[in-house]
């Protein structure tokens, strides 16, 4: 399909006629790295006892594919503009597959921690690969809000999904499962991609590849992730997380100085510097640091506090699950059209963080229909809302030259807020609970009521956490309607905003 089809689909050629089976075949490759962050949570407790990992070190299931998956993104959405798409996209999937096959044959721990470091490389290549692949097949906004309203669902949904079916894989299989069950999921996403995608063409980026700007961004994203997730064991005053917070400060500064100087750097500023698109990655990365935060306390509070099996506590999140496919599909895409961006965003984090303010109200004894409910109902809805304009926004009026590294933008502010807001949240909640027990534990005299006032202090724990996850998803919602001043968009098929922009630009806003 030549250019001049892809800006202009009714006058030569129209739009590509795979480009909804394509959706199917994107949409299945990101719901399997979706899942991927959650269901191995479930499956780790068993895994550590299996392979005989220490409490010390069982973090490394988790920290190793975050690492790799945060460090890599960068340089995986160069590729995807260099390579192509379609090629990063099945290159990705298959080598997620092989790597999802280790981990599930791992014998010892060495094992399973390269394999979900290998996991988190392809994983690296694939997401932004298939973001740009929408990006730059769905030019007409009534059905860009489509296909963002079906990607917006999976990329918000997919994480609570994955709780779900690790519950169930890890009760009634073998933890095994949550690692072959990509397989299947990696092999049919790529024999369609590889027969139904057609790229179009004289999207790629074939300058030089930066060297310096990949090893910088790869160096300072490693550190900050290791940082915030070594603080959560460790603690803030630990040497070494102090020295990963300034090696990833320096690091990263010294990359933001070489990208503005050299020819053909790996993440050109100008992606960032518009303010609608930096707006979405900042108010989008905190809104994950808040929902990251949560998912981890409320899997916790339905097992230990309220004695849930797996499966159960995978099921009792399916009204998150039910919001934000409505929220995504349903509002989201409905309105897409009709508002700007920042009035579907900007309410959509003040509808989650009230679903939040209610979760804020948990007690040993609270009743899950009238509180955990519409909590996790009200949070779905408004992510839902906000995730769909964000997920379009965030490669929109971008040449399609670097729409890779747009999305791998996308994917890096999520990468970095769930590793912030897991180990933020985490150690405030700790911190209160802590001192809630020494406050309250003098008072208990039998073992019974020392019980009680343990799971008193991990819930009072993990409210205090929710009341600043609902300050920072009020502060996401601010800078969406401060930041993001793009208006709708036009109703057809648009292309750049210039005639320069109308050689290689995927579609823009109308201001």
């Amino acid at each position: 399909m030549s250019e001049t089809a892809q800006k202009a689909p009714g006058k030569t050629g129209g739009p590509d006629a795979n480009r909804w089976k394509a959706l199917a075949f994107i949409a299945l490759a990101q719901l399997m790295v979706v899942l991927d962050a959650t269901i191995v949570n479930i499956a780790m407790p068993s895994a550590q006892q299996d392979l005989g990992i220490s409490d010390g070190n069982r973090q490394w299931i988790v920290t190793a594919y975050a690492l790799a998956f945060g460090g890599l993104l960068l340089f995986g959405g160069r590729i995807a503009d260099l390579w192509g798409r379609k090629r990063a996209f099945v290159v990705g999937l298959g080598g997620f597959a092989v790597a999802s096959a280790l981990g599930g044959a791992a014998a010892n721990e060495a094992m399973m921690f390269g394999a979900r470091a290998l996991q988190g490389a392809f994983g690296a290549l694939l997401a932004p690969a298939a973001l740009s692949l929408l990006a730059v097949m769905f030019t007409d906004a009534k059905e860009r809000a489509k296909a963002f309203g079906i990607y917006g669902a999976i990329a918000g949904g997919g994480g609570a999904v994955g709780l779900i079916l690790g519950g169930f894989l890890t009760e009634y299989l073998d933890w095994r499962w949550t690692f072959f069950v990509n397989i299947p999921f990696a092999i049919v996403a790529a024999a369609g991609a590889y027969f139904v995608i057609r790229e179009p063409e004289g999207g790629r980026n074939r300058s030089p590849l930066d060297i310096p700007g990949v090893i910088l961004s790869t160096l300072g994203l490693v550190s900050l992730v290791y940082g915030f997730t070594r603080a959560e064991s460790e603690g803030w005053s630990d040497s070494v997380t102090v020295g990963m917070f300034v090696a990833s400060a320096v690091l990263l500064a010294t990359f933001v100085i070489v990208e503005s100087k050299v020819k053909a750097p790996l993440l050109p500023l100008r992606v960032i510097t518009e303010r609608n698109r930096g707006g979405v990655y900042l108010s989008l990365g905190l809104a994950i640091i808040a929902m990251f935060g949560l998912f981890l306390f409320l899997t916790y509070y339905l097992q230990i506090v309220k004695g849930y099996s797996p499966v159960k506590t995978g099921f009792a999140f399916l009204p998150m699950i039910a919001g934000m496919i409505t929220g995504s599909t349903q509002i989201g895409t409905r309105l897409m059209t009709r508002v700007a961006p920042r009035l579907l965003m900007g309410p959509g984090f003040l509808v989650a963080a009230l679903g939040m303010l209610l979760l804020t109200q948990l007690e040993i004894n609270t009743s899950y229909a009238a509180v955990l409910l519409p909590g996790m109902l009200l949070l779905g809805l408004g992510m839902g809302t906000a995730f769909m304009p964000a997920m379009s926004m965030a490669t929109l009026g971008v040449e399609s030259r670097d729409a890779g590294v747009a999305s791998a933008m996308v994917n890096t502010s999520q990468q970095v807020g769930g590793a912030i807001g897991t180990a933020l949240l985490n150690t405030i909640a700790a911190s209160a609970t802590t001192s809630y027990i020494k406050d309250h534990v003098a008072g208990a005299a039998s073992k019974p009521q020392q019980q009680l006032v343990q799971l008193e202090g991990m819930v009072h724990g993990y409210t205090s956490a929710i009341w600043f996850a609902v300050g920072i998803l009020v502060a996401a919602a601010t800078i969406a309607l401060t930041l993001i001043n793009a208006g709708k968009p036009d109703m057809g098929p648009v292309a750049g905003s210039g005639a320069k922009d109308a050689e290689d630009a995927v579609p823009v806003m109308v201001h």
